[in-house]
C-alpha cells in the first residue's frame, strides 16, 4: 500500500510534534489550595511543532505605509452629537426620580448608548470619551470642570445638560483626533 506525499508529510509532522501536560488540572489545584494543603503546582500545557515552509508564509507581516494625513477628512459633527445627547438624556431620564443606585446604573447605560450612537456616525480616526454625571436637584450648587491637552483645530467636544423635577444630568462627549 503506497502513501501519498500529503499523508507522508502529515505523518512526519505529527511525529515531530511534542506536548506536555502537568499532573494537576486547574480544578484539582484550586481544590487542594482551598482545603489547606497548598502545593506549588500549576496547570501548564506546552506544545512545540517544527515550522514548515507553509507556516513561514502565514507568519509574514503586512507593513502599512504612513498616510501623512495631518488633519481629519471630515470634522466631528458637534451639532448632530448635541441632538444625540438631548435625545438620549430626555428619553432615559424624563420621568425618572433620583435614586442613588438607579442613577449609578443609568450613568453607565446612558454613556454606552451615547457612545454607540456617536460611533454609528462613522467619523474616522476620532477617539471618543463619554462622561455622564447624574445628581439630585436639592437647592445646591455644583460646578463640574474638565481639563485636557488637545489640538484646538481637530479636537472638540459636545455637551448637554438635562433637568427634571428631581435630578440633573450632564453628558459630555470628547472627540480627540488620532494622527
Amino acid at each position: 500500500m503506497m502513501m501519498s506525499d500529503n499523508t507522508k508529510d502529515r505523518a512526519a509532522r505529527s511525529s515531530k510534534k511534542r506536548g506536555s501536560i502537568s499532573s494537576l488540572s486547574n480544578h484539582e489545584f484550586w481544590r487542594k489550595e482551598i482545603h489547606g494543603r497548598t502545593k506549588d503546582s500549576t496547570s501548564t500545557v506546552s506544545y512545540m511543532d517544527e515550522p514548515s515552509q507553509r507556516d513561514d508564509v502565514s507568519r509574514l507581516t503586512v507593513q502599512m505605509e504612513n498616510t501623512y494625513q495631518l488633519g481629519p477628512p471630515k470634522h466631528f459633527p458637534v451639532v448632530i452629537v448635541n441632538h444625540i445627547l438631548k435625545d438620549v438624556l430626555t428619553s432615559y431620564l424624563q420621568v425618572e426620580e433620583y435614586e442613588p443606585e438607579l442613577c449609578r446604573q443609568m450613568t453607565k447605560t446612558i454613556s454606552e448608548v451615547i457612545k454607540a450612537r456617536v460611533k454609528d456616525l462613522m467619523i474616522p480616526r476620532y477617539k471618543l470619551i463619554v462622561i455622564v454625571h447624574i445628581g439630585q436637584l436639592n437647592r445646591q450648587s455644583l460646578l463640574i470642570g474638565s481639563r485636557c491637552l488637545w489640538d484646538p483645530k481637530n479636537d472638540t467636544f459636545s455637551s448637554y445638560v438635562f433637568r427634571n423635577s428631581s435630578l440633573f444630568a450632564l453628558a459630555n462627549v470628547y472627540a480627540v483626533y488620532l494622527e
